[in-house]
């Protein structure tokens, strides 16, 4: 009953403390698993079709692009939704991001391929609390 007690008091605490930087915290936290998931996505795409990307948006881009439906973005989410990942995550902080269905969507993330290598990375570009995050393979 007292560790209890001191569980929940020091919660208490460490929320009063800097509740404005935990919730930064969380949500960096939670557009680290949509990094994941879209690349985990990409992954089991190429995996099913014996090492090749195959996404009718074409190939992944060279130059970074935003993933998201419309002009001058990379319509992802057909390639990878619902076959390859249980659902299309989205930056909600990030300006104009939402996912209604694979045709209306904008996931507040980029993508780009390394020319050279042909490593994917996803990024996120919202990050706070000056956070770069990123992930590739």
């Amino acid at each position: 009953m007292t560790i209890a007690i001191i569980a929940v008091v020091g919660v208490g605490l460490l929320l009063a403390v800097n509740p404005t930087g935990r919730l930064a915290k969380s949500r960096n936290d939670a557009r680290a698993v949509h990094v994941q998931l879209i690349l985990d996505g990409v992954g089991r795409n190429v995996l099913a079709n014996k090492g090749s990307f195959v996404c009718g948006a074409g190939a992944v881009p060279t130059s970074l692009t935003k993933m998201a439906t419309g002009g001058g973005n990379y319509d992802i989410a057909p390639c990878i939704y619902p076959l390859y990942i249980p659902r299309v995550p989205y930056d909600a902080t990030a300006s104009g991001a939402h996912y209604t269905t694979t045709t209306d969507y904008d996931t507040g993330y980029f993508i780009i391929r390394n020319a050279t290598s042909g490593r994917i990375t996803i990024f996120a570009p919202s990050a706070e609390l000056g956070e770069t995050i990123s992930v590739t393979r």
